[in-house]
């Protein structure tokens, strides 16, 4: 069995109520518990407001939960985690920093020498087809190349376990559908652990070893959808997986917002 690298014991997390701190706080997630395996990748679906971002905010150590455990390789998370990598919607590129320089800073800050950081961040974006623009700076990158140089941002540190949260969404299709499938396939070779939130579903399927369905605020597991296509890389077969599923699933949990999504 693999070795576990993400936890979630019995998780809940509420928050005081932002317009009168008098009243009832505001149960975000309610009794969440799940595994991520090594070199794994689950999904979390769910309506807007159910808590997946407030999950990773867990995992990442941002948070801490009302109740309940969190554990990165099987050490409790008490605070910020230097083995866990945020990626966001937004790239979060310094615009005074050079390519290179933006996916060095997690390196930079770790202490590691600029020789190593130099071959590092090489060895990556060469991984996300940047090599030739290392010495650019972001306002002369497109949307899709500054969220592969994120990408790489995130890889270069050799995290335990990545946090995507819906990293593609504010890109075009095509462009989204190319990056899904250099996702697919850095995680793959470099078999990495991760912890995806998305709302389009065709993405989940294409990305994922499992999909896991949270209900309304309070946020539950309330299902799992194992994707048992081989391929991570095939997202027409990945797709087709779930096509039976859908519909059942949006029409009982009242979902209808998330995507089908171009797949392929």
């Amino acid at each position: 069995m693999n070795e576990v690298r993400l936890e979630f014991r019995n998780v809940t997390k509420r928050f005081r109520n932002p317009n009168n701190a008098n009243l009832e706080s505001i149960t975000a997630v309610e009794g969440v518990s799940l595994k991520v395996k090594d070199g794994e990748v689950v999904s979390l679906i769910g309506p807007s407001g159910c808590g997946k971002s407030t999950l990773l905010n867990l995992a990442s150590g941002l948070d801490q939960p009302s109740e309940g455990e969190v554990f990165v390789d099987a050490k409790r998370v008490a605070g910020p985690n230097a083995h866990v990598a945020f990626m966001l919607q937004k790239d979060l590129l310094l615009p005074w920093r050079s390519i290179s320089e933006n996916v060095e800073l997690g390196l930079e800050i770790q202490g590691v020498s600029k020789s190593e950081r130099n071959e590092r961040a090489l060895n990556w974006l060469r991984q996300c087809h940047l090599a030739d623009f290392a010495k650019h700076f972001p306002h002369q990158l497109s949307g899709g190349m500054r969220q592969r140089a994120a990408l790489a941002r995130t890889l270069v540190v050799e995290p335990s376990v990545l946090l995507l949260d819906e990293p593609f969404s504010a890109l075009d299709a095509q462009t989204k559908m190319v990056l899904q499938q250099d996702l697919a396939e850095s995680v793959k070779v470099n078999r990495k652990t991760a912890l995806l939130i998305t709302h389009d579903l065709a993405e989940a399927a294409v990305l994922s070893d499992r999909v896991l369905v949270m209900s309304k605020r309070p946020g539950q597991i309330t299902e799992e959808l194992v994707i048992d296509v081989p391929d991570r890389g095939n997202p027409l077969a990945r797709r087709q997986h779930l096509v039976d599923h859908i519909g059942q699933l949006m029409k009982s949990l009242d979902i209808g917002h998330l995507e089908l999504g171009a797949a392929g």
